[in-house]
């Protein structure tokens, strides 16, 4: 029998490492930037074309590299910042891996031009499917220029799976703003298909994030600097009235570089017990600084999940110190007269400070910690029951619906937010289930649950007596006598499950009517939302908008669906935004599918919200005509069934 195992050929085993490298276009991205970083460089520009797929290039002032170093970069396993074992237990440098490059050249056709600031001429090097096809000098200017054209050209399987451009856009963007948010000593510039999108000058962090996110939110910025012998923290978080209902702008950095981290955030989160609503979630851009022995980077081939040696201290010195920024604000505000001189009329200002508030702060153990210097062993043990269920907190309730965009009703005109709704059967795709239990009462009637709570599954017949008496509970339920029973309907799920029907409907037929605005609304996004609108702006249309583009991230608001309150239309679409960043599913919906159960979920009547009789009257009536009537698209009851036996069951009877 002849011998069956060999070595697998250079360029296939690139290919195969380029699978955990090189995911999307954005991970090349990552990379590129990360190796101009390291290359000292202080102006960085990326350029791109047709969402990387066509084109990546990083252009750089760095130090550059020699014709043999050139060379070399593009050999797997090849690095200049790894000399021997116990060098990757220091490693502060940002791109290290060894791979990168041989794993870009093995699904991309590269052009590197580098040239270093003493040589008279640079090189030029062009490589396709790891392969050199030409070495040659060049006159060239100081640093280096990679531009990786094609992406997956040899591998049309994984090119066939990337994600739509303005998808794509996005991972190469939230890229982007990671690595300049580390650096923000350095010129970053972004342009795709010709058009730069986001120019990054030189700055402090706080100019930075400004940049970054919007002048807006300047003098919504509260500092946040300890230094102890184990770990530095600085950054900012957000005021606590800034809190959104969806996770918007977090970020947390670990020696510059980016990382996830439930348990860190956590960790701030909990610094702000009591201060915001919950279920809401503050902004944040924090920095770690530690002895890089104290932290492993290895763990994931993204290097954006770490695991440090003693994750419990670092969770309590990122929740003190977060708590320490704000109570330091509210007791010594600072005047930052550059940024924002509109900061000196805010409450914190003008409002004075009495002695018995300075006093209370001065006492307390978190302030008396970090008056000593350097004395990390002084900050209090965290209670482990804080810590006891960090991820149910982090992950939060699995449906939340902020109170933008109400829908009118009754004399607003409920009857036409689910009027004339198309009877369709479930997406291909989406799976049925069986029932749902129902706590405290019988079961509503043969619920689903999660994607299939979307489709059509069979109901036991069950309907509300005809002119019988309605009575609304709390401001937030509906009781009324049934064929066989008597049911409490949750008005904002009863709503919402309209809505997803109407718009479903919509999104495949006749366009939802828009109301023009009198006023036309301009909305100023940053650069990642911007281009998640012009994303949605087809299916947005379907539904009953009418946005068009304003220059450069912005948009007018020219109209609304119809059906809808017109109050803060502003707040309502980024409201719409940040819910459809966050949509979160076992099941993988398509984008428009998404967009629907959001703008259900959001545009739903909340909770507390009074209705009359006649309001009352169209909402059950809308819902029993609607497909499926007995839960919401995500799977919740819109009403419980309390049947005779059951109560009788209750008194004892």
């Amino acid at each position: 029998m002849p011998d069956i195992i060999q070595l697998l050929p250079d360029n296939i085993a690139n290919q195969i490492a380029a699978g955990e490298v090189i995911q999307r276009p954005a991970s090349a991205v990552k990379e590129l930037l990360e190796n101009a970083v390291d290359a000292e460089a202080t102006e960085i520009r990326l350029f791109i074309q047709d969402a990387g797929k066509q084109l990546i290039q990083v252009v750089d002032n760095g130090k550059g590299m020699s014709e043999t170093d050139a060379r070399m970069a593009f050999e797997r396993h090849a690095t200049s910042k790894i000399r021997n074992i116990d060098d990757l237990f220091h490693i502060r440098t940002m791109g290290f891996r060894g791979e990168a490059l041989a794993s870009i050249a093995a699904v991309a056709q590269v052009e590197l031009k580098t040239r270093r600031p003493g040589d008279e001429t640079g090189t030029c090097i062009e490589i396709e499917n790891s392969r050199v096809i030409r070495q040659e000098p060049a006159a060239l200017p100081t640093g280096s220029s990679i531009a990786m054209k094609n992406l997956f050209f040899n591998v049309p399987a994984r090119r066939n799976f990337l994600k739509s451009n303005p998808a794509e856009m996005r991972h190469i963007v939230d890229e982007f703003i990671r690595v300049s948010l580390a650096f923000p000593s350095i010129f970053f510039s972004l342009t795709s298909n010709g058009q730069e999108v986001m120019h990054l000058e030189k700055g402090s962090l706080k100019q930075r994030i400004v940049q970054i996110l919007g002048s807006s939110q300047a003098p919504r910025l509260v500092s946040v600097q300890e230094n102890t012998d184990y770990l530095n923290i600085y950054g900012f978080v957000g005021k606590p009235e800034t809190a959104k209902k969806t996770r918007g702008d977090q970020y947390f950095f670990v020696n510059n570089r980016f990382i996830r981290s439930a348990y860190l955030n956590h960790a701030v989160m909990s610094a702000y017990k009591d201060m915001i609503p919950q279920e809401s979630y503050p902004l944040y851009v924090l920095f770690i600084d530690l002895d890089p022995e104290q932290v492993d980077i290895n763990v994931h081939p993204t290097k954006q999940e770490i695991k440090f040696e003693d994750e419990k201290i670092v969770y309590a010195f990122v929740q003190a110190a977060v708590k320490h920024a704000l109570a330091q604000f509210s007791v010594t505000p600072t005047l930052d007269f550059d940024l924002d001189p509109s900061i000196q009329r805010l409450d914190a200002v003008n409002k004075p400070v009495t002695d018995e508030k300075k006093a209370e702060v001065a006492s307390s153990s978190l302030y008396q910690t970090f008056t000593k210097k350097n004395q990390a062993h002084f900050i209090e043990p965290t209670n482990k029951s804080e810590l006891r269920h960090w991820k149910d907190f982090y992950e939060g309730p699995a449906h939340s619906t902020p109170a933008q965009g109400r829908l009118n009703t009754g004399d607003r005109d409920l009857g036409a937010l689910a009027g004339d709704i198309q009877k369709g059967s479930s997406q291909p795709g989406e799976r049925q289930t069986g029932g749902r239990p129902m706590t405290g009462a019988a079961a509503a009637g043969g619920s689903g649950n999660n994607a299939a709570a979307g489709g059509n599954i069979p109901a036991k017949p069950i309907m509300p007596l005809e002119d019988a008496p309605l009575q609304q509970l709390l401001k937030t339920y509906i009781s009324t006598p049934t064929t066989r029973s008597f049911i409490i309907i949750h008005q904002q799920a009863a709503h919402e499950r309209i809505l997803y029907e109407r718009y479903k409907a919509a999104a495949v037929g006749k366009q939802i009517p828009s109301q023009k605005s009198l006023f036309p609304t301009t909305l100023s996004l940053s650069a990642p939302d911007a281009i998640l609108l012009s994303e949605l702006l087809p299916d947005l249309n379907q539904l009953g908008y009418t946005i068009e583009p304003f220059g450069k991230d912005s948009y007018i608001i020219q109209g609304t669906p119809a059906d809808t309150s017109h109050g803060d239309d502003k707040a309502a679409l980024e409201n719409l935004l940040e819910q459809f960043k966050n949509f979160t599913s076992e099941i993988r919906f398509s984008r428009r599918e998404r967009l629907i159960r959001t703008m259900a979920r959001q545009q739903a009547i909340k909770p507390n919200t009074a209705l009359s009789e006649k309001e009352m009257r169209m909402l059950v009536n809308d819902l029993f005509a609607c497909t499926q009537h007995n839960v919401t698209p995500g799977g919740d009851p819109t009403f419980i069934e309390f049947k005779p036996d059951y109560v009788e069951k209750l008194f004892g009877r």
